[in-house]
């Protein structure tokens, strides 16, 4: 079952790294819709990960889109740089901007779709002047730069609220925003967190962490899948 409504997006960051570009032909052909790709800077957050030039090695290896998640302050000179080196999306976090709605802009000029990224502290009124410049919100349901981080359960009720804001966008004539989670989503979750808005999600460890798993990383995706599409509001199901 792959559900047009409903993405999932296997985080190269519990992959391994030794064996990147297999890795990621091997979750594209087992029917990932997006790549995520989490570049930290060991400044904005705790940890030192890639640069464009793995995002550009990547884009040779699968056809699907790079969903790059800029963990980085500041922003802007990166955005180029990576929509360059083949970044289908980039999103980052508002606080690390100088000028969200300039960031935002930007990333849009360079012909990728754009959206912000919430920490579980940030309030979410960082959207309410550029909705219309969003493609996607991302809910970070763990605090940001490291995997295998267990699901922050009062991102369910912050899902909630993020989804009603997008469908009074959508009501008042706005484009549809895409709602996303990011951290320790798994087979024991996923389906509360569709339950709550969410029509796509980030899955590292679920994914990766599970080499030995029943049908390999096809098996782990299409379960997902399939609690995710269950759980669902019919409208984001298609």
């Amino acid at each position: 079952m792959r559900a047009a409504g409903l993405q999932i997006a296997p985080s190269l960051l519990a992959a391994d790294f030794a064996r990147l570009g297999e890795e990621a032909r091997a979750v594209e052909a087992a029917g990932a819709d997006l790549l995520h790709l989490d570049v930290m800077d060991n400044h904005y957050v705790p940890n030192l990960t890639v640069g464009p030039m793995v995002c550009e090695a990547l884009r040779r290896h699968v056809r699907i889109p790079i969903d790059v998640h800029l963990m980085v302050e500041p922003v802007d000179a990166l955005v180029p740089l990576f929509a360059k080196a083949g970044a289908g999306m980039i999103t980052f976090h508002p606080e690390a901007s100088r000028h969200a709605d300039r960031t935002l802009a930007l990333i849009r000029d360079h012909g990728c779709q754009a959206g912000l990224v919430f920490n579980p502290a940030t309030p979410l009124d960082w959207m309410a002047h550029v909705m219309d410049k969003l493609d996607i919100v991302l809910l970070m349901s763990v605090n940001p730069g490291f995997g295998g981080q267990r699901f922050i359960e009062g991102t369910l009720p912050k899902l909630r609220a993020t989804r009603q804001r997008i469908e009074s966008h959508v009501a008042q004539g706005g484009k549809a925003v895409r709602l996303g989670v990011d951290g320790g989503v798994n087979a024991d979750n996923i389906a509360r967190i569709a339950r709550a808005g969410a029509d796509m999600f980030v899955a590292g460890s679920a994914v990766f962490g599970q080499p030995d798993a029943d049908g390999g990383y096809r098996g782990v995706m299409s379960r997902l899948r399939a609690q995710a599409f269950e759980a669902a509001a019919p409208e984001l199901r298609h």
